[in-house]
């Protein structure tokens, strides 16, 4: 507990851990081919086909043996899709894919944690798997849906070795009479691969399948009894066509027909969605309207399960011992987000919240009230604001905050590094897709938010949340399923 250092590390911003374990050349070139995979999936609509443009027979570009013949992968099928921007987004996406997959019946490729923009900005200095930090357990314990990490497909789907690439002599070797360098010759194969699984090329059949239709277009559905194809009830109107520029309909369709058994989706081996984001817009939904499934129970088991997915274990004991052996009494969590995009317009009417319930908790006992704070805004800067005002007044008020060097955070992060639970995923059909890691251990600092949440979950004062932060929904959600307490 930091309850008077001026110094506060900020989970939005990066940060410097001087226990970081040291990095090798071979495992930043791993973390960097992992990363250039991504951006050819996630951004290639962005770069023109000069840019990606391979020279050779184009059909040595798209022809992989794994769309056909591979013993790897023979009688599964897989669903992919671009990850979103920014963790909590992207845990609404992940729940969103283990639906699509179970509907699809597809082994889901597990994609990672990505930091806002850090794919299409270039940079990617770690590789964090969401499995890593979500425990899935109750959905692949009982077969209810398939899984595999990105890092061990690409590796068999690409033909190039996770764990080579950590091997000098695997980055020397030269294929063929190719004359290429081998660090050129490696990318050459990333970004053949990445053309691949982008649908850069457009869709290929029985091998993958690139989902065209998106949010302006399209509403998936199941099961609703309706026709297929039939108007949204959200429209663009003509000022909104004139103010975008666009001109379209958005139709609803039901995903099971469109991209099922008997559609022409069926037989690729790889189904890729461009997203997977949905949000309520307007009397809709922005992409995925599926929110029951009376006629499937395995499906509907599937939603039940996905609307709450706890952190991993070391995690949720992590933010519990802060509580418990840290804090030490009754508290209350305040989530402020102060600084990101519309927040910071809005500190008024954020800290008003927080004074409120401070001044009802003062009614109902002595002081000091503890209060874990959770925010964006360093505490250097907490001078001449409201948590400056609690911060001095050391007699009524108690403020504990977590920080990204905190013991607590440094060695939890160590913890999970050496479980691996993403590369370690095992599809339901037994067959064990893991590879072996000779690579040197990366750092893995960016858990405090999760921590900070947990510990939010049980405060037993009560939570005051940023309205409009999806940080504050997952708080609620997690304090909603009691996540403190198992």
């Amino acid at each position: 507990m930091e309850p008077l250092n001026p110094i506060r590390s900020n989970k939005w911003r990066k940060r410097e851990n001087q226990n970081q374990r040291p990095k090798s050349k071979a495992f930043a070139l791993f973390i960097l081919l992992s990363c250039s995979l991504l951006l050819f999936i996630t951004y290639k609509r962005l770069l023109p086909p000069s840019v990606l443009s391979i020279s050779g027979n184009s059909e040595q570009v798209l022809v992989f043996p794994q769309c056909t013949s591979s013993e790897e992968f023979r009688g599964e099928k897989f669903l992919w899709y671009a990850p979103h921007s920014g963790f909590s987004n992207q845990l609404s996406e992940f729940k969103n894919a283990i639906l699509m997959a179970a509907i699809l019946n597809r082994t889901l490729i597990v994609p990672p944690i990505l930091d806002h923009h850090a794919v299409v900005l270039g940079s990617c200095p770690k590789y964090v798997s969401m499995t890593d930090i979500i425990d899935i357990s109750s959905i692949v314990s009982d077969s209810t849906v398939r899984v595999i990490d990105f890092r061990v497909f690409v590796s068999k789907w690409c033909g190039w070795s996770i764990d080579g690439v950590c091997h000098e002599s695997y980055r020397t070797h030269q294929r063929g009479a190719n004359n290429l360098g081998p660090e050129r010759t490696l990318f050459e194969d990333i970004r053949k691969c990445g053309l691949l699984l982008s649908g850069y090329n457009g869709s290929m059949s029985n091998c993958v399948y690139a989902v065209d239709e998106d949010c302006r277009t399209t509403v998936w559905t199941y099961q609703k009894d309706v026709e297929d194809g039939i108007l949204d009830p959200f429209q663009p109107d003509d000022q909104l066509k004139k103010k975008k520029k666009i001109s379209f309909v958005r139709r609803r369709r039901d995903v099971y027909r469109a991209l099922g058994p008997g559609s022409e989706a069926e037989s690729a081996k790889v189904l890729a969605f461009g997203t997977l984001f949905t949000a309520p817009y307007k009397g809709s939904e922005s992409y995925i309207d599926i929110h029951e499934a009376r006629k499937d129970p395995r499906i509907q088991s599937v939603m039940q399960k996905t609307e709450f997915l706890p952190f991993v274990p070391e995690i949720l004991e992590a933010g519990k011992e802060f509580a418990l052996q840290k804090i030490k009494a009754p508290f209350l969590c305040a989530q402020l987000r102060l600084l990101d995009g519309q927040f910071k317009n809005h500190w008024k009417g954020t800290f008003l919240v927080l004074k409120q319930k401070l001044e009802s908790l003062k009614l109902n006992g002595p002081p000091p009230i503890h209060i874990f704070v959770m925010t964006d805004l360093p505490m250097s800067n907490w001078t001449g604001t409201y948590l400056g005002d609690l911060l001095k007044d050391s007699d009524a008020f108690k403020i504990s905050v977590l920080r990204g060097d905190d013991n607590l955070i440094v060695e939890t992060a160590n913890k999970l590094m050496d479980i691996a639970r993403g590369k370690n995923l095992e599809s339901v059909s037994k067959r064990s897709y893991t590879v072996d890691n000779h690579c040197d251990p990366q750092s893995f600092t960016d858990i405090l938010l999760y921590v900070e949440q947990t510990v939010c979950s049980c405060a037993s004062l009560g939570f005051v949340g940023t309205t409009g932060s999806t940080i504050a929904e997952t708080i609620e959600l997690m304090r909603k399923y009691k996540a403190c307490s198992g």
